[in-house]
């Protein structure tokens, strides 16, 4: 997925700095969060997923892949380290959140 991204910046000269890329994928983000908030009525009623939801999630994600782009973070590579990390949390005290 981020080598597709990668190929579009490249296709259509869209590379910019980090800084930028990040403002980006939390404006996205937000966006989601919007989104799930106005359909459930801030939490009234069961969240039913949406087409616009699952535009936003995409949104997200190339978001996401973008930064990676622009860091030459491969997204894989961290996915796997952030999934071994949490892996041995579990192991370790029985839930992956951090003791911070």
């Amino acid at each position: 997925m981020q080598k597709a991204v990668a190929n579009l910046f490249g296709k259509y000269n869209l590379s910019t700095d980090v800084q930028t890329r990040y403002i980006d994928l939390v404006s996205e983000v937000g966006e989601l969060g919007k989104e799930i908030l106005t359909s459930t009525d801030y939490g009234k009623k069961d969240l039913l997923i949406n087409a616009q939801m699952i535009d936003e999630v995409g949104d997200c994600l190339f978001s996401l892949f973008a930064l990676c782009h622009e860091m030459g973070v491969d997204s894989q590579n961290a996915l796997n380290n952030s999934l071994a990390k949490y892996e041995q949390r579990f192991d370790n005290k029985g839930d992956i959140g951090s003791d911070k």
